[in-house]
């Protein structure tokens, strides 16, 4: 197969293939190749054919003839020169000889075939040869005297012919040449502009590679795509939820009509409409019928036609990117050459929206760090068994802390309704110093979740009615979210964080949730420490009673006499509860009382055998009476 050459690796050429070898793979001939470092039996590489066509492939013009209206052209000039030409001649017909006479006639069929082909050449020879027989050969007829005269006929023919048929291969070599040198130029001009694209992508692909914001990438883009198209404006918007559409970059004149940020419903037959609803390329060539604001907009600036094609962004569509012209209409490739601008475009938000989803995520695992460290810190406090207040402060200090609050309040509910507040940190404490009472009412945040039983927020103290409110205002306090502190399954109290600057975040509820079961931890644990030294205080008074017990029990036992177990009596019963003093009387049967014993001090004052006449409310009297 003369056609049929054998490639190596990379492509390149290797010399053509030898007969005796070769085979099947893939079901496709294998040929054996020569390679240029020397010939191998075992080199085979796959045959390719040359394209369908290619031999075929020619430029219009090569393979085209000339219009019927270049021949008929050339049928007229030899109609005109000829007559013409042979009654210019018949006028110098002594002055001028054969030879020139058949010069000039082949210089009219030149012009003939210079404007006609060579068809109308070898008719206007034919027809030059019959003027020459019949008008300057005698006998001025068609027929010829001798054979000299029809050699020199034959020959003034032939030269014609062949003058004719170069003088056409020349002018069609022309026509080619210009032809190629017209395709060169376009190749040219098609080469330098795909040139000026890559460069321009090039340039952006940079500046995404280097993960620059989004903002700079758009206003990058905008400009590239705007001088690669030569279009006068060239916009990018993104498309928001509501169906609207913002401005996210924009270059051209008239900046100030359509500023970055503004935001736009656009309605079709607009290009930018038709992109974003229906997520492909289009566009407007007649903006007399556009709708609507950035319709008039658009007529404003004096845009004539415009291109848009969608930005998608993972799967989703994004937005749009669009340019458009005042003077004429994008050419019909616009769209396509758009395309790499479109994708560059959303491999840099999708970019933009992983560094920002990254940097949330470092944010997230800094905050969390931040929140266990702090809890990690009360929850040493709360082990060693600090004080309920020593922790309330603790808390509240790392709780404005990690939330960002600009001041926290820990507050206990008492049996009345009223709050007590325990701790205080933050700026103004003085409005709401530790140890005060208030009656906060909805919808304050503490109130509400107080009453609730769940987290609450108030972002508006404007209206808020109450002594509590009042102060909150006073320290400038914007935006609080409370929650509520439970102990052992009952409602304790709260915490209430405040901020003067915006509102808290939506999950700042749940973040406080830590602080108050830590809170709730150790006021159980302090609870339940009081109730072991309660009873502990118990359980040593009952071993205190006992032995008093016993050691009277003794006495009795012993028969010692009455007066000495009465003072024992009397000693221990002052001893066991703590009292200054104790007396034992007897009740006489006239209805006064003899002191039959007294320990403490001022004995003198209630003697022993002294006889008294008690009355209530003194509580012996009391006791004698009732029993």
């Amino acid at each position: 197969m003369a056609d049929d050459f054998c490639v190596g690796a990379g492509g390149q050429p290797l010399a053509p293939a030898r007969a005796g070898c070769g085979g099947q793979k893939d079901g496709k001939p294998v040929r054996c190749c020569r390679h240029p470092l020397g010939e191998t039996d075992d080199l085979n590489v796959l045959t390719v054919p040359p394209e369908p066509g290619a031999t075929r492939r020619r430029l219009p013009a090569l393979r085209a003839g000339l219009s019927p209206r270049r021949r008929l052209a050339g049928a007229l000039t030899a109609l005109t020169v000829l007559p013409l030409l042979t009654l210019g001649l018949a006028q110098l017909r002594g002055i001028l000889n054969m030879p020139s006479q058949m010069l000039l006639y082949l210089l009219a069929v030149v012009v003939v075939a210079l404007l006609g082909g060579l068809v109308p050449a070898l008719a206007a020879a034919v027809a030059a040869a019959a003027l020459l027989a019949y008008y300057f050969i005698p006998p001025d007829n068609f027929a010829v005297a001798n054979l000299n005269e029809v050699v020199t006929l034959v020959a003034f023919v032939l030269v014609a012919g062949a003058v004719s048929s170069v003088v056409g291969m020349a002018a069609h070599r022309a026509r080619e040449a210009e032809t190629l040198a017209t395709a060169n130029a376009e190749s040219r001009e098609e080469l330098r502009v795909l040139a000026e694209e890559q460069a321009a992508l090039r340039r952006v692909a940079t500046l995404v590679a280097r993960g620059v914001p989004a903002a700079e990438v758009f206003a990058a883009v905008t400009h590239e795509v705007g001088s690669v198209l030569g279009a006068v404006d060239a916009l990018i918007v993104r498309l928001d939820p509501d169906g609207a559409a913002t401005l996210a970059a924009r270059t051209g004149a008239y900046a100030d009509a359509m500023p970055v940020g503004s935001r736009w419903n656009l309605d079709p037959p607009l290009a930018l409409a038709v992109a974003l609803s229906t997520g492909h390329p289009a566009r407007l060539d007649d903006t007399s019928q556009a709708s609507g604001a950035y319709g008039d907009a658009v007529r404003r600036l004096g845009m004539r036609s415009a291109v848009a094609t969608p930005i998608i962004v993972e799967g989703h569509l994004w937005g749009a990117i669009g340019v458009g012209t005042r003077h004429e209409r994008l050419p019909a490739d616009t769209e396509q050459r758009m395309a790499g601008s479109t994708e560059l475009v959303g491999t840099a938000i999708a970019n933009a929206e992983g560094r920002a989803q990254l940097e949330e995520s470092r944010d997230e695992l800094r905050r969390l760090a931040q929140e266990q460290a702090a809890l990690r810190r009360v929850a040493t406090l709360v082990a060693r068994g600090l004080p309920p207040a020593e922790v309330f402060a603790a808390v509240a200090d790392e709780a404005s802390s990690v939330l960002g609050a600009d001041g926290t309040v820990i507050v206990r509910r008492d049996p009345d309704g009223a709050t007590t507040l325990v701790a205080s940190v933050g700026a103004h404490r003085a409005e709401l110093p530790v140890g005060s009472r208030w009656k906060p009412e909805p919808p304050v945040a503490v109130a509400v979740a107080l009453r609730t039983g769940r987290p609450a927020r108030c972002d508006d103290y404007s209206q808020a009615p109450g002594d509590y409110a009042d102060a909150v205002r006073r320290m400038g306090f914007r935006s609080s979210v409370a929650a509520p502190i439970v102990v052992e399954g009952r409602l304790w109290g709260g915490i209430a964080i405040g901020t003067r600057h915006g509102c808290f975040p939506a999950d700042t509820e749940q973040r406080m949730a830590g602080f108050t079961e830590l809170i709730g931890t150790a006021i159980a644990n302090a609870e339940g420490r009081a109730q072991l030294e309660e009873n502990r205080d118990e359980l040593r008074q009952l071993a205190q009673e006992q032995a008093a017990l016993r050691r009277v029990a003794t006495l009795v036992a012993r028969g010692v006499p009455p007066a000495e177990v009465l003072a024992a009596v009397a000693q221990e019963v002052s001893s066991v509860l703590g009292a200054d003093g104790a007396n034992i009387v007897r009740l006489d049967p006239d209805g006064a009382v003899t002191v039959l014993t007294r320990v403490g001090d001022h004995q003198g004052e209630l003697p022993v055998r002294s006889r008294w006449r008690p009355e209530p409310p003194v509580a012996v009297a009391v006791v004698l009476r009732t029993g």
